[in-house]
C-alpha cells in the first residue's frame, strides 16, 4: 500500500463517514480471531491510517505533505534514493518511507545516519523536514522511544514559534509533547534528565499556566533529589 487512503481502500475525497465505514470493514478482516496474530502489524498500520484520516487537522497535514513530496516522483524514486549515500538523499528517503507506511525502514535509515544527531533540516526543504520529524516522532513514540520523539518535537516546535508552518496543527504538536512529558518520560527517565526535559518545555513558548505547571514539576523533582542526598 502506498498511503493511508490505499490502505483503507478509499479515494482521497472520501467523507468522514466513508473513512469510518472503510476502517470498520478492514478492521473486521484483520481481527486476531479471523486473521491470526501474525496480522498484528497490518492492524497497527490500519489503526494509524484511521487515526490520521479521521482527524481533520492531521488529515490536512498528511495530504499536504504527501502531495508536495510525492509529486516529485516520476520514476522508482525509492530505488534511486536508496542507491545514493549523500545526506540529502538519505533524509528524503526517510520521509519517502514514512509517507509510504514503511515506518520500520524509515527508523532504521534514520538511526543508521545518526538518529538525533542527523540534522535533516540541513538536507531537505524546511516544510519536508518539519512534516517528516513529526511523523517520525509519532512512530518512535509508538515503539517506546519517547525520549527521541520528545527531542524531535522540541526542535520543530521551537522552529514553529520562530516561523509558523503548521499553524492550526500546532496545537496537536503541543498536546503531543506535553503528553510525552507527563505520561511517558516521567516514568521512563531518571529525575535529572526529566528535569532537563521540563526546562526545555519552559523555553518553547507555552502559556503562563503551562509554564507554572512545568516549574512546579521541576521544583518537586529537585526536592525529591535533595531528599535522597
Amino acid at each position: 500500500m502506498n498511503n493511508h487512503y490505499e490502505l483503507l481502500g478509499i479515494n482521497q475525497s472520501a467523507s468522514p463517514s466513508e473513512i469510518k465505514k472503510a476502517f470498520r470493514e478492514k478492521a473486521k478482516q484483520l481481527h486476531p480471531d479471523i486473521a491470526g496474530s501474525e496480522r498484528a502489524e497490518a492492524m497497527r498500520k490500519l489503526i494509524g491510517a484511521y487515526e490520521v484520516l479521521s482527524n481533520h487537522e492531521r488529515r490536512f497535514e498528511y495530504d499536504k505533505a504527501y502531495s508536495r513530496f510525492i509529486k516529485k516522483c516520476g520514476f522508482d524514486y525509492r530505488k534511486w534514493l536508496s542507491e545514493q549515500e549523500d545526506p540529502s538523499c538519505q533524509a528524503k528517503l526517510i520521509f519517502f518511507e514514512l509517507l509510504h507506511l514503511e515506518e520500520e525502514r524509515a527508523i532504521e535509515i534514520w538511526r543508521k545516519n545518526g538518529g538525533l544527531d542527523f540534522q535533516m533540516e540541513k538536507h531537505i526543504d524546511r516544510e519536508d523536514w518539519m512534516d517528516c520529524s513529526f511523523i517520525l516522532a509519532e512512530e518512535l513514540d509508538k515503539r517506546g522511544c519517547s525520549f527521541e520523539a520528545f527531542k524531535l518535537l522540541a526542535v520543530i516546535l521551537a522552529e514553529e514559534r520562530r516561523k509558523p508552518y503548521f499553524k492550526l496543527f500546532t496545537v496537536e504538536i503541543e498536546n503531543f509533547i506535553k503528553l510525552l512529558v507527563k505520561s511517558r518520560l516521567k516514568s521512563e527517565l531518571d529525575r535529572e534528565t526529566w528535569i532537563d526535559c521540563l526546562k526545555t518545555m519552559m523555553e518553547l513558548g507555552f502559556s503562563a499556566r503551562d509554564e507554572k505547571r512545568f516549574m512546579k514539576s521541576i521544583n518537586d523533582a529537585v526536592n525529591k533529589i535533595k531528599a535522597k542526598v
